[in-house]
């Protein structure tokens, strides 16, 4: 039996890259831990906890609805002998999934915390009447 998915459903047509993407996003390890947060209406914060990198390590790129925040940084370590090292500094590659209408505003870091606000345009509700033609 195959794997279920939304995009199966017979009542929801053209959502197969929607459910791809969903998919890739899942399959985030969960470093670098992240909060999301409504701060307003049509607001919204992530907040990704990257202690350890710089700006410079950081990448954000959107694409084809698709938020994505890499964090790379040079190993420096090679010199210093460490008794206990808990920081996490490896790569890492997070996937956020954006609907349509939703804007990247700005990011900010912060505390070793990166912040990025999006913003959300206000749905407008309209009908489209449909004609039916003879062929």
């Amino acid at each position: 039996m195959g794997k279920s998915s939304f995009a199966n459903h017979p009542f929801l047509l053209g959502f197969e890259q929607l459910d791809r993407q969903v998919e890739r996003s899942a399959k985030n390890d969960g470093y670098p831990p992240y909060n999301i947060e409504q701060t307003g209406e049509n607001a919204f914060r992530i907040t990704l906890a990257v202690a350890g990198f710089g700006d410079e390590d950081l990448s954000i790129t959107l694409a084809g609805g698709e938020l994505l925040v890499k964090g790379a940084r040079d190993d420096d370590s090679s010199d210093k002998t460490f008794l206990h090292r808990g920081i996490a500094t490896r790569q890492f590659q997070r996937a956020f999934v954006l609907a349509d209408g939703v804007d990247v505003l700005h990011a900010y870091m912060e505390n070793g915390l990166l912040h990025i606000e999006l913003q959300r345009e206000a749905p407008q509700a309209h009908a489209q009447k449909i004609e039916i033609n003879n062929r």
